[in-house]
């Protein structure tokens, strides 16, 4: 068996789990980096146009993975996506908006050493979340969580 065969045997809840999960971490990493125009936040430069895909595929990858904690809440890949999310939101954000790099760096650092830098740090969170992703569903065939059947109230202490 392989992560496919995994993913095969979700249920309806672990689809509908990724599926908001997704569109959660979508709106958390474009609203405040203004990948995507809204009013309340705004970027000094432009969202590069690799931006929008790193964007969907962390958000995507963010609820498959999420979807693999539905049934057991323990197991490999959990520092790997919560790396993975984080490193997306600085590879997506804008070098001069972002608080924390402009302390840093200052704004010309920021230009010079930080923009440079966001690609491979988008590149490291789309691995990350896959490495992530990959340990969690090897972890579901591993050792498969099997479902509790109801017992009957004679049987209840």
């Amino acid at each position: 068996m392989n992560a496919l065969d995994a993913l095969r045997a979700w249920t309806v809840r672990h689809w509908t789990v990724a599926t908001v999960s997704a569109v959660a971490t979508a709106v958390v990493m474009a609203v405040p980096t203004a990948v995507l125009p809204n009013p309340w936040f705004w970027r000094e430069v432009p969202a590069p146009a690799w931006a929008y895909p790193v964007l969907a595929l962390v958000a995507i990858l963010s609820g498959l993975v999420a979807a693999t904690y539905v049934r057991s809440p323990d197991g490999p890949g959990g520092r790997r996506a919560s790396a993975g999310a984080l490193l997306g939101f600085f590879g997506v954000g804008c070098p001069v908006c972002n608080k924390l790099v402009l302390l840093v760096l200052g704004y010309a650092g920021a230009m010079t050493w930080f923009e440079p830098a966001q690609p491979f740090l988008a590149v490291l969170a789309v691995a990350g979340m896959a490495a992530a992703l990959r340990a969690r569903l090897r972890g579901a065939l591993a050792c498969p969580v099997p479902v509790a059947t109801p017992r009957s109230p004679e049987e209840i202490p």
